[in-house]
């Protein structure tokens, strides 16, 4: 007979990887497939704050960003129409993707997490007690179908791992990710601190890599990208007008877009599936959150799908919808009604003048974003 994998998870980014690694750690078979090669690039903050470090802790990673040569963070400058004000951070991280994701899945196979590189994926049928995955190469076109009691879907903000979902939410009027990575020699920016450029239209995130390379991170309304014939045009409008340095060769950067920021899926799981991560739904995040959202909704998973191996219910979807509306959503809606703020001129001098002259009530704010919440009550942070 066919294998059945205890576990199939679509997409080996923050989510699946810390998925694949828990499942893995506990004894499950797990198959991790990607339809990209690593390591790789894309759009990210590549900030981590608490929670994140915590969630790795408890994973027994807690020693991943120092072992990857990440950058601890230690403040966050905002700069608003030539003025700049100063807020503290703690337990944060910066680091690339490409080596976080790459250490991440690495450590998954070390337990045992079995990997498929360039694979594109998609549910079909279900049976009695698995549901069939047809797995595409992207490279030489073959496919195959292969049988997982659990499939993980953490295949990014738009998936086509579901034949029938359509992504909810107001779409149309969500600002568009963007990002680039500049060399180190284009710029000066201190490491340890996150450079926030905001304006009318969107905002940029800066940060300084471990690599020493600058990443720069992008929420743009589409009106800002068609009025400034770019990503690079509006980022660098956006930097200048909150008075950060120009960084050199900003103008001549290869830049790659995201869809819409704001989305959420119809449902949180169907039969046999759940998803986690950005698949599950994601806002605009602003020091590490998207990060967090993406480790927290991913070592969540491992006690479903253990409970699935036997059965699968209603009730088992259900309480999946209520622990990420307890772990995530929750938070997220934080970072929506902060993004809210920010669509608002007025209240985004008011917000800014008042991290300018009480900084601890924003730093609060930034402390709610980053309180440690650990999924379940198996995992124990090292912190």
């Amino acid at each position: 007979m066919a294998m059945i994998w205890d576990v199939v998870v679509i997409g080996a980014g923050v989510s699946g990887g810390l998925a694949a690694l828990d499942c893995a750690r506990r004894g499950l078979n797990v198959l991790v497939v990607e339809q990209r090669a690593f390591p790789r690039w894309k759009v990210c903050g590549c900030c981590f704050n608490a929670q994140a470090q915590a969630v790795l802790c408890a994973v027994g990673q807690g020693d991943l960003m120092e072992r990857c040569g990440a950058h601890p963070l230690r403040r966050l400058r905002i700069g608003l129409n030539g003025r700049n004000a100063d807020l503290s951070l703690s337990g944060g991280w910066a680091l690339s993707r490409e080596r976080f994701d790459q250490a991440l899945l690495e450590a998954a196979s070390q337990a045992g997490a079995k990997v498929r590189f360039q694979t594109r994926a998609q549910l079909e049928d279900v049976g009695l007690n698995a549901r069939s995955v047809r797995l595409l190469s992207t490279s030489g076109g073959s496919s195959e179908v292969v049988q997982a009691r659990v499939v993980l879907v953490a295949a990014g903000l738009v998936n086509q791992c579901i034949p029938e979902q359509r992504w909810l939410g107001h779409t149309g009027a969500s600002r568009i990710g963007a990002g680039c990575v500049l060399p180190a020699a284009a710029h000066a920016y201190a490491e340890s601190v996150i450079h926030m450029a905001v304006g009318s239209g969107g905002y940029v995130g800066l940060v300084r890599r471990e690599d020493g390379a600058l990443n720069l991170a992008a929420a743009f309304d589409r009106s800002l990208l068609r009025a400034r014939g770019g990503a690079a045009a509006a980022a660098s409008s956006l930097i200048c007008s909150a008075g950060f340095e120009l960084p050199t060769d900003l103008m001549d950067s290869r830049w790659q877009l995201t869809p819409a920021l704001t989305r959420r899926p119809p449902a949180l799981a169907t039969t046999r599936c759940l998803l986690i991560g950005d698949a599950a739904g994601y806002v605009e995040p602003f020091t590490g959150e998207g990060m967090a959202w993406a480790l927290t909704a991913g070592a969540a998973a491992a006690p479903f799908v253990i409970e699935a191996q036997a059965d699968w219910s209603p009730d088992l979807e259900q309480r999946w919808q209520q622990t990420l509306e307890r772990l995530v959503v929750r938070r997220q809606r934080v970072c929506r009604s902060l993004a809210s703020v920010l669509r608002r001129p007025i209240l985004t001098e008011g917000l800014f003048s008042l991290c300018r002259r009480w900084p601890r009530l924003p730093e609060r704010i930034v402390a709610r974003l980053n309180h440690v919440q650990l999924p379940t009550a198996e995992l124990h942070p090292c912190l």
